[in-house]
């Protein structure tokens, strides 16, 4: 499982808002719900938060195993 809990902190860290991400980087809100609800991304989606924060993928997400 994908947990984009990471990405939250990176936010804070970095002062950047949801609110900035798509006003300002145009981020299209439906991504913004699909990470806070832990859904998939595409990988151009994360290239492009990696660019705005600054950041590595490691800094917006982290993978879960699930238990079988």
């Amino acid at each position: 499982m994908v947990d984009y809990s990471p990405l939250w902190e990176t936010m804070r860290k970095r002062n950047v808002t949801t609110y900035t991400l798509i006003y300002k980087h145009n981020i299209n809100p439906r991504t913004i719900y699909n990470l806070k609800h832990n859904k998939g991304i595409n990988v151009a989606t994360l290239e492009n938060l990696c660019s705005i924060l600054d950041c590595t993928p490691n800094d917006v997400l982290r993978f879960i195993p699930e238990n079988n």
